[in-house]
């Protein structure tokens, strides 16, 4: 890194910068400095604004109360964004029962004006969402959602008529099933899977790389459920802290069936199957409602 670039930090007594792995967006590094280590986040080319929404999530988590990095700055320098966070000491092992509460804490934490989104879109590096302010959660999941989804794989010419059909239809149960369900304003992750989550060394979990928004708490539930690496022991320990409401499971594969859709959009027909497998089990659940 280059040492004129260090000097513009806002952070004194600057021991040593050490590249660390940081995901596949991010440049990451770790700040040795006399008394404390921070985690320093860098995008090349990029504006001020571009961790706002990051930092934004990650203030409302200290709101909530819940282990996180929290935010020491932000800024840019020579035409590169960067945000300083917290250095959080990853250990081996830890709860999943202790992640479940967690978990369910920050979704305890509702926005006091009930509305759904966040001051700032969802830029994700392969599809970007709207996330203005609204009164409706179906606005936001549908709507701009899984319809912006649509549009992505008809662009990308990823799947034939038969298929469109078959989304339309499923699109058809998700409103029926939301207009019967009253959304709470959560504060969600928004990308809640095993890589964004860790334990520290005291054993305490802690959630970290928001993609934050104000939503239906089962989305990041449904998140939860592709991937793996969440145990019956966190989803149990969740209910228990913030018991799920009626038709819960069903709901959920709606957001499994979104997160799958967009790694579609992003991989393309490696992900074709398990598409087709979530929306087959979304109609053949309705047809027994």
């Amino acid at each position: 890194m280059d040492k004129l670039w260090q000097q513009n930090l806002p952070i004194s007594g600057i021991k040593d910068i050490v590249p660390v792995s940081g995901g596949d967006v991010n440049d990451a590094y770790r700040i040795d400095t006399e008394d404390e280590q921070y985690f320093l986040l860098v995008q090349p080319n990029s504006s001020y604004d571009f961790y706002s929404a990051e930092a934004e999530g990650l203030n409302d988590f200290e709101y909530a109360e819940v282990t996180a990095p929290r935010v020491v700055a932000k800024g840019e320098i020579a035409g590169d964004a960067y945000m300083i966070l917290t250095w959080l000491d990853e250990g081996t092992t830890g709860s999943q029962e202790a992640l479940g509460k967690l978990v369910a804490k920050l979704h305890d934490f509702h926005n006091p004006d009930k509305k759904f989104g966040f001051d700032y879109p969802d830029n994700g590096p392969d599809v970007a969402f709207d996330n203005s302010w609204t009164d409706s959660w179906k606005e936001i999941f549908v709507h701009r959602r899984l319809d912006h989804l649509r549009e992505k794989i008809v662009e990308k010419d990823l799947w034939d008529v038969d298929q469109l059909n078959k989304f339309d239809n499923v699109r058809e149960v998700i409103v029926d099933a939301l207009d019967n369900h009253k959304s709470k304003a959560s504060l969600l992750h928004g990308d809640l899977w095993s890589g964004n989550y860790m334990f520290l060394k005291n054993g305490e979990p802690a959630l970290f790389d928001p993609m934050p928004l104000y939503g239906d708490r089962e989305f990041d539930l449904g998140a939860t459920r592709v991937f793996g690496g969440f145990s019956e022991e966190f989803y149990e320990a969740y209910n228990k802290a913030y018991p799920l409401p009626d038709g819960a499971e069903r709901r959920i594969e709606f957001y499994k069936l979104y997160l799958l859709l967009v790694h579609l959009v992003k991989f393309g027909s490696m992900y074709e199957g398990s598409v087709e497998q979530s929306m087959d089990k979304i109609l053949a659940e309705a047809k027994q409602q």
